[in-house]
């Protein structure tokens, strides 16, 4: 395994790239963000400070080819990852005050 400081780990040939603010545990729940269909990416950029290119990015380095391109056809087009709904309702967990 070779790591470097622009953040990018070779393994198997295959470069992952990694933003530099982020460890393992924020990129995990990056990816889930981005898989479910209820979350925009713009609930990923307020909580990450990620735009929707560095998380295509990051989705394509980090999955396989076929689950990435299956993500893609899924989330391309669709409103609700594309901006937050017209309701004044931000994302909150039902567990939060």
């Amino acid at each position: 395994m070779h790591l470097t400081i622009s953040c990018r780990i070779q393994i198997n040939e295959k470069k992952i790239i990694i933003p530099k603010d982020l460890d393992s545990v924020d990129v995990d729940r990056v990816i889930e963000m981005a898989w479910e269909d209820k979350t925009p990416f713009d609930a990923i950029d307020f909580q990450f400070n990620l735009k929707e290119k560095e998380v295509i990015q990051l989705m394509r380095s980090s999955l396989k080819s076929s689950s990435f391109k299956m993500w893609r056809k899924r989330v391309t087009g669709r409103k609700l990852k594309h901006g937050f709904p017209k309701q004044k309702t931000r994302f909150k967990s039902a567990n939060q005050k």
